[in-house]
């Protein structure tokens, strides 16, 4: 990793809430709020937004973990903001704290783990893994 990432460095991103974010399973839209789903998928853009200025050519992250709690509601066009901000950094790892609020309330609050990893040893695994798929 290139140097300079430190704790206490965030990346924010912005969002309104929109039908295309609402739970649904099976087509059935559940509530219509800004989904449990959605807002891992904003917190783990927020935290990788972070790391990206940080990477080296030959590194690539991936998730690794979240812990997340999905506190309140954002309701249809509410705009919601999403922070990471790094609370431990390693060699080949990134936790970041994650938040999604709105001007009036936290919606989720946690923690995202990122590995990061050789894009050539990523590379071979993969291709490892791929080959073996049908071949019993």
């Amino acid at each position: 990793m290139k140097p300079g990432l430190k704790v206490g460095k965030r990346a924010e991103l912005e969002v309104i809430v929109d039908e295309s974010m609402f739970p649904s399973f099976d087509g059935n839209v559940v509530h219509p709020v800004l989904s449990t789903v959605t807002m891992i998928y904003y917190m783990e853009k927020a935290g990788r937004t972070l790391l990206l200025p940080y990477l080296e050519e030959e590194e690539e992250g991936a998730g690794f973990a979240i812990h997340v709690k999905h506190l309140n509601p954002a309701v249809l066009g509410q705009k919601v903001r999403f922070r990471a901000e790094c609370i431990e950094v390693g060699a080949r790892e990134l936790v970041c704290k994650v938040v999604a609020e709105t001007e009036t309330h936290v919606v989720g609050e946690g923690t995202f783990t990122q590995k990061i990893f050789l894009k050539e040893k990523m590379g071979q695994k993969i291709r490892q893994l791929q080959s073996g798929i049908g071949n019993k």
